[in-house]
């Protein structure tokens, strides 16, 4: 297979390359570097740096590149500030994926597996949640990837697009060996906060609410290690390539950690103390996002294959190392 990565340098991204690349598959690479990072991408394989939302750019490189299919990462990914800059996340997540798909089209490049979001769902209604829940995001982030899942389902039907679109519930983890992990600057996601606290690099973790409808009273959250939400993109491209039906795909556990519990096993891992601050609830802020990971078992064929919340800790650890 050869693929286009968008987004390839940043965190996700650059784990689904060395994916690819471990799998003996064809890879370019295109990011515009405004928050992944040039040294993610081995140095042997074609990198592009530009944007998405240059569609003449996109078009010269899909028309020369005969793609077998096209991994889109790029995108804003921080709820709170699609919240304050909501026309960013829209330029950015919407209006530019939708220039890279008409690109996409007119190269025809047969198969596009997006990185969506379980943020499509909104406050849940049942935990664990189904494909088929009522989509209601509560935030800017989850609508704009939202309507790219839409405008993918519409051009499929119109054009025989093939798609997937692979919602992640809580990534984290990193592949310490090849010298990828998470580097978000600002550090929203939590793994990687309680671990800045554990080496010394904050002085504290704040614990949003404690009297959540859950076992300890912290949100829970379903923790995947980014390796398995890799191999799950690999795996939709072939299901895709194999005649497959498009759609949406939970990427998940099936397994809640609450904020506690991932709090204490990064304090066994790491064998240092994390200090706790107690804070106020965050509105929109759901008890508990759990995925149903059944359709993505019974019609990919994949599992997560590190659920261990302990190997995914060990894992983030080792790479700050």
């Amino acid at each position: 297979m050869k693929a286009l990565v968008t987004g390839g340098a940043g965190y996700i991204g650059s784990h689904m390359v060395r994916t690819l690349l471990e799998a003996n598959h064809e890879v370019t690479v295109l990011d515009d570097l405004s928050t992944g990072y040039r040294d993610a991408v081995p140095a042997s394989i074609p990198f592009i740096e530009g944007d998405i939302s240059d569609s003449a750019k996109m078009r010269v490189i899909l028309a020369g590149g005969h793609f077998d299919a096209v991994f889109h990462f790029a995108a804003k990914i921080r709820v709170e500030e699609s919240v304050s800059d909501p026309r960013r996340y829209y330029r950015g997540n919407l209006v530019a994926s939708l220039r890279l798909i008409d690109a996409v089209l007119d190269a025809k490049v047969p198969s596009f597996v997006l990185s969506s979001t379980a943020a499509v769902y909104g406050t849940p209604d049942v935990v664990p949640i189904p494909e088929d829940h009522p989509t209601q995001p509560v935030n800017p982030y989850g609508a704009t990837k939202l309507a790219v899942e839409r405008a993918l389902h519409a051009y499929g039907l119109a054009y025989g697009l093939k798609w997937a679109a692979l919602r992640y519930f809580n990534a984290a983890g990193a592949y310490p060996e090849a010298g990828l992990g998470e580097r978000h600057d600002p550090e929203t996601h939590l793994l990687p906060i309680v671990l800045d606290v554990a080496r010394g690099k904050r002085p504290s973790i704040s614990i949003y609410g404690t009297n959540w409808p859950t076992p300890d009273g912290t949100c829970v959250r379903d923790y995947i290690h980014v390796r398995d939400l890799c191999d799950a993109h690999l795996v939709a491209a072939g299901y895709l390539a194999n005649g497959g039906e498009s759609g949406a795909f939970n990427l998940g556990t099936g397994q809640g950690h609450s904020v506690r519990e991932v709090i204490d096993t990064a304090r066994r891992i790491t064998g240092r103390d994390i200090a706790t601050v107690m804070a106020g609830e965050r509105a929109g802020d759901p008890a508990a996002l759990v995925a149903n990971v059944d359709r993505a078992e019974k019609v990919l064929g994949w599992k997560a294959r590190r659920p261990s919340l302990d190997g995914i800790v060990a894992d983030a650890w080792a790479f700050m190392q």
